[in-house]
């Protein structure tokens, strides 16, 4: 029995491995996914959330670039490798974008950057506010690959940063959907009776309720913020997952394996987790993925509405709110890259459910 189990497995996987959408979409979500928890190490501005504004050079092309003078601070911050590795560098110093400076004898004289044909202002700064007296080490041309959003901020390191939202998203509230749907799906579908018309009629009510309302219903109940969100969205979407494990339930504890399991004396409790469940996560496996991708599409809805994650934090849903009218005003892709970034990552997760759906059906 278990050399049949692990052939099904094998067939299974090697069925996946021809669908060429399906491995390119699981690789693609690796990549979204190390770059989620290591956006830090790959954004250009590791500052936390990439919040370092430049009202100077604010909502400029992609390609843009400007010479950057940072004054350091004398404010000491003790922040550690593990934290800044994961939330980002507490950055104190303070950048100006500059267009001209000249170092003399006992100043730096610099002249702020100024857009459209505008002349900056004039400013000194004495050089031994500088390390060493070497304000030069402390002058560079920067360049912003996405360009700038209109808050003069990184927006490639926005997009980095905002990943982390929107991937993790999917992780928890799928899991939060998996742990009550199962376990409603399974006591309905095993005991029946006046069991399962109770928790059917919970799971028609909710059901009855548009998704996005639920979702604002809670998290207004929850307050803002990251982590009401992820709760508020994992609470709505076990719905689905309770009805296709109770249907499978209902089919599977008929089955001759089941009924060998009660003779033997095994309980419910045993019988519902180790005969009956690992036998039915094929359906679940590709409800999950489709929720990945709802979640998404949910929590980028929520931060364009503005119930969703706070400013300064990065959300992909966000930066479509904060730029959307820049469509008209000749600069779309401020909303068209973060609105690519939701679009893709949905797609990736709905191939690898078809993918999975293909690879699992027993039938093919």
């Amino acid at each position: 029995m278990s050399h049949k189990s692990n052939s099904l497995k094998q067939l299974a996987l090697q069925k996946f491995k021809k669908d060429f959408w399906g491995v390119f979409s699981f690789y693609f979500i690796v990549l979204v996914g190390l770059v989620s928890v290591f956006a830090y190490v790959f954004a250009p501005d590791d500052s936390q959330y990439a919040n370092q504004m430049h009202l100077a050079i604010h909502s400029k092309r992609p390609g843009f670039k400007v010479t950057m003078l940072t004054i350091p601070s004398k404010i000491k911050v003790n922040q550690s490798g593990f934290d800044r590795l994961f939330f980002g560098k507490k950055n104190t110093d303070t950048e100006i974008p500059i267009s001209a400076f000249e170092i003399k004898d006992t100043a730096l004289i610099y002249k702020e950057y100024a857009s459209d044909g505008l002349e900056g202002a004039e400013k000194k700064i004495k050089r031994s506010a500088f390390p060493n007296n070497s304000p030069k080490d402390f002058i560079q041309e920067k360049s912003f690959l996405f360009g700038t959003d209109k808050y003069g901020r990184d927006l490639i390191s926005r997009v980095l940063v905002g990943a982390r939202i929107s991937f993790f998203i999917g992780f928890v509230a799928v899991l939060i959907s998996l742990l009550i749907g199962i376990f409603m799906g399974s006591i309905a579908g095993y005991f029946g009776g006046k069991v399962d018309a109770i928790i059917m009629w919970i799971i028609n009510v909710t059901w009855s309720i548009p998704t996005l309302l639920l979702v604002i219903a809670i998290t207004l109940a929850l307050g803002k913020g990251f982590w009401q969100v992820f709760i508020a969205v994992g609470l709505t979407m076990w719905v689905e997952v309770a009805r296709v494990v109770r249907g499978q339930i209902i089919s599977a504890k008929e089955m001759q394996y089941v009924t060998a399991a009660r003779a033997l004396g095994f309980n419910d409790f045993r019988i519902i987790t180790k005969h009956i469940l690992p036998n039915i996560m094929a359906p679940v496996i590709v409800i999950s993925a489709a929720n990945f991708a709802a979640a998404i599409l949910i929590e980028s809805g929520l931060s364009f509405l503005g119930i969703g994650a706070q400013p300064p934090m990065a959300s992909w849903g966000a930066m479509i709110k904060d730029h959307y009218n820049y469509i008209i005003l000749g600069k779309p892709y401020l909303a068209i890259i973060p609105g690519l970034c939701i679009m893709s990552l949905v797609m990736a997760f709905m191939l690898i459910g078809n993918a999975l759906r293909d690879a699992l059906d027993v039938k093919n």
